[in-house]
């Protein structure tokens, strides 16, 4: 596994979200990006980053099955053993910030009028 982890960008931690509801089972991309809500242009860079990263597995499946479908091949993803540890600590560590509460928006000191 790589010493750095992906970025964690808001959606990269909805793929990784959605692939820990059932960290064993393979997902194929089109599935994902229809959960996660998110086009396949933004997803399989973040599932190529996570696959570089060692957090994901990726296989295609058998040529046969698409064909008996009358389908493209799909490429399935998969959290791999590690991924799946530190994907879900990723994920707490983003959700424990989303908590923190935001500074309070700076308002204009009652009397003081702007010039203009």
């Amino acid at each position: 596994m790589a010493s750095s982890g992906p970025r964690l960008t808001p959606q990269t931690v909805e793929v990784l979200r959605l692939l820990l509801t059932a960290p064993a089972v393979p997902r194929y991309g089109r599935d994902i990006a229809r959960e996660t809500k998110l086009k396949t242009g933004t997803l399989h860079p973040i599932l190529a980053r996570l696959e570089l990263a060692g957090w994901v597995a990726s296989f295609w499946e058998d040529p046969t099955e698409h064909e008996d479908q009358g389908r493209p091949r799909r490429r399935y993803y998969r959290l791999t053993g590690d991924g799946a540890r530190v994907a879900r600590a990723a994920v707490t560590a983003r959700a424990g910030e989303a908590r923190v509460a935001a500074p309070p928006a700076l308002r204009p000191r009652p009397g003081l009028r702007r010039a203009g």
